[in-house]
């Protein structure tokens, strides 16, 4: 692997280290841990589906994969399989530490071998009322295929067993966690408290489940299949558009096997049959594991009641431009808000909407979705504008990974009450978050933009940190009319003087920002670059930031994820220094400054600094003009540049170590959010 470029694979694998760090860290509340536990489970499965699924199929095309990727595929699966067998023992240990600091505030988790009179009683009942009539077994017969193992779920591997005879049969039955709850909560012993694995209280009735049987033993085991799930869509011109991705979407319940986890205690015989008819081979990931799997059900855990175990609930700073009960396009007229979530309420678009919906000088509503919340209060403001008369077009993105079968539920819904839909664009992946609302009074016209970082999702928008510009300056709101139009008219490409769009040029732009900061540091002027990022894997963008620190620009990135640059090289990258930040709430936004010689460049974007960003994705890299706004984003790099308390030095061995600097603790998160309560109680 070359020295100066990371393969984005190994680094996500570091970032996900991050999070398993939260889970071990004492200084985050107990059930808290566990849910960051079901973070770096939940992260791992759509890594298998989509990274490794991807290496492996690029692995097959021989050399040829060396160019495409810059690295060798099948040496990086192999690093892969190594980090993530060191990570699951670590992971393991986490889980049983946990366990035990549980215990010691009496609530404990139980198998079905450890319970009290009450418990089997109860046990029994949940088994017979709700359990037995969804378990389907299947036998394992040696001429037989398996069914079709779904993706997303669990199994347990049953071994059947007559004490006398030595008569043994296999069979398989899915957990069935989409319909139950996969903790269930068990009767209380004084102050004790007690938790059972739905897979355990399966165990208890395997003997109901199999009576017309003549076994006397009875013994399941855990297992999970991860699946590719990237999706072919064939260029029929033929077939829609639609029903090429619902096809592609069902075919995806067929995916190749990219990842089989087993209890390492499953017998021999049962296993070597499971590996067979799945049709693993030596290059496949197997990978032996404790009693149970998917613990992304962690981040369903049951509520244990102490306000001890969770994180405090942060309540919404109240924008000092917004004032409640009053117009909010009238606040935008005034002057650039910049709200940054989950700090400010999200609600704030929600009445934006609503206001919109009603306001009867307001003509039209155009808005990108991407993923959008289950109960979405966006999609009721936008039929809602549709009945009072508005003419409302969103830009659906069918192609938003695992969200395909429910965006195209959305815009079904969204095309019978009467709103424009245009299901992206052929070829490219409509990732921008924008929205545009036209307003008409006495023949003058009055665009509002908003422009954002994340997507315009109430769910999400609790639990990732992003930015969202609200303006009604005339150099982004005519341009982002220009992108609609783009949208709307057989993607007619305008000139941008303001905006930047990917894929048409948002990389020329980042190379001139880049080159700018070069000249002015060869010059001897202050030069500087901060980028506040997702990921930065693109190639050609890491060989620029190399020559702009070899020429003395100081270089400090703060990416969450993939980082393939390698900083702290000599004579290559000295002057570039990263750190990552993984708390409670997703690091999301996505912000550039340049210091173009003491006049700063600012940018809030949703692309990250990756191929597919730049090049294959409708992407928005937006201009912040406000001086003030401008400031605040300069503060907040700052005080998360400044975070030792969760920000990690990303280096060349991707150690993870925790910054150790100053006397005072900086908690980014924490700071950030009283920086915002100070400057709009002003």
């Amino acid at each position: 692997m070359s020295k100066i470029y990371i393969p984005k694979e190994i680094s996500w694998l570091s970032f996900n280290e991050r999070v398993l760090q939260e889970a071990e860290n004492k200084n985050v509340p107990l059930l808290e841990r566990f849910k960051f536990l079901g973070i770096y489970s939940n992260n791992l499965d759509e890594y298998f589906r989509v990274r490794v699924a991807t290496l492996k199929k690029l692995s097959q095309l021989g050399p040829k994969s060396k160019d495409i990727l810059g690295y060798n595929p099948k040496a990086t699966l192999k690093k892969i399989q190594e980090i993530v067998l060191e990570q699951n023992t670590r992971f393991e240990k986490i889980y049983i530490s946990l366990i035990q600091e549980l215990a010691n505030q009496n609530i404990h988790i139980v198998n079905e071998k450890e319970l009290n009179h009450d418990q089997a009683e109860f046990v029994r009942k949940y088994f017979i009322t709700e359990v037995r009539t969804r378990l389907m077994p299947f036998l394992i017969e040696k001429d037989s295929e398996l069914p079709n193992l779904t993706d997303d779920g669990i199994y347990l591997a049953i071994h059947l067993y007559h004490t006398k005879s030595a008569k043994k049969r296999f069979a398989l039955m899915e957990i069935p966690t989409n319909v139950l709850p996969r903790f269930i909560v068990l009767p209380e012993k004084g102050d004790d408290k007690y938790i059972i694995y739905l897979d355990d209280i399966i165990r208890y009735g395997l003997r109901d489940i199999f009576f017309i049987f003549d076994f006397d033993e009875f013994s399941a085991y855990t297992i999970k299949l991860t699946k590719d799930a990237e999706l072919e869509i064939a260029d029929d011109i033929s077939e829609s558009y639609i029903d090429k991705l619902s096809k592609s979407v069902h075919q995806r319940k067929w995916g190749t096997p990219v990842r089989f986890i087993h209890d390492r205690k499953i017998p021999e015989d049962l296993l070597k049959i499971l590996v067979k008819k799945l049709k693993l081979g030596p290059d496949d990931v197997i990978i032996p594991a404790d009693r149970y799997h998917n613990f992304k059900d962690f981040m369903q855990f049951p509520n244990m009641g102490k306000k001890k175990f969770y994180f405090e609930s942060v309540i919404p700073v109240q924008h000092k431009d917004i004032q409640q009960g009053k117009s909010i396009l009238s606040a935008m007229k005034k002057k650039d808000i910049m709200l940054y979530f989950p700090f400010h309420p999200f609600d704030y678009l929600i009445d934006l909407l609503r206001e919109a919906s009603i306001d009867p000088f307001v003509t039209s509503i155009q808005i990108t979705l991407y993923r959008l919340a289950r109960n979405s209060s966006v999609i009721n403001a936008l039929l809602n504008a549709v009945r009072n008369g508005k003419n409302v077009t969103t830009v659906v993105e069918l192609q938003a990974r695992f969200d395909e079968e429910a965006n195209i539920l959305w815009g079904k819904k969204l095309m019978d009450e009467g709103v424009k839909v245009i299901y992206g664009v052929p070829g490219l992946k409509v990732h921008a978050k924008l929205l545009l609302i036209t307003r008409v009074r006495d023949d003058v016209m009055k665009r509002y933009a908003a422009i954002g970082t994340g997507n315009f999702n109430e769910d999400t928008a609790r639990i990732y940190c992003d930015h969202l510009l609200l303006t009604t300056n005339l150099k982004i709101t005519n341009e982002v009319f220009k992108v609609f139009n783009f949208f709307n008219i057989n993607y007619k490409k305008d000139n941008y003087y303001h905006l930047v769009l990917s894929p048409f040029s948002l990389r020329n732009k980042i190379i001139l920002l880049i080159e700018n900061e070069i000249k002015n540091a060869k010059a001897g002027k202050k030069a500087y670059i901060h980028l506040k990022l997702n990921n930065l894997t693109d190639s050609e963008i890491i060989k620029y930031l190399y020559e702009a620190s070899a020429a003395g620009v100081s270089i400090r990135l703060i990416v969450r994820g993939m980082i393939s640059l390698v900083p702290g090289l000599k004579d290559i990258s000295e002057n570039i220094k990263v750190r990552g930040i993984v708390d409670r709430f997703l690091e999301h936004s996505r912000f550039m400054i340049f210091c173009n010689n003491g006049s700063e460049e600012c940018f809030i974007t949703s692309a990250d600094l990756m191929p597919r960003n730049i090049d294959r994705r409708i992407e928005v890299t937006c201009p912040v003009f406000d001086k003030n706004i401008i400031c605040e984003l300069k503060k907040i790099f700052q005080i998360q540049w400044n975070d030792n308390v969760k920000a990690r030095i990303i280096d060349a061995g991707l150690s993870n170590k925790f910054v150790n600097s100053g006397k005072d603790s900086v908690q980014s998160q924490v700071e950030v959010y009283h920086y915002l309560k100070e400057i709009h109680s002003k």
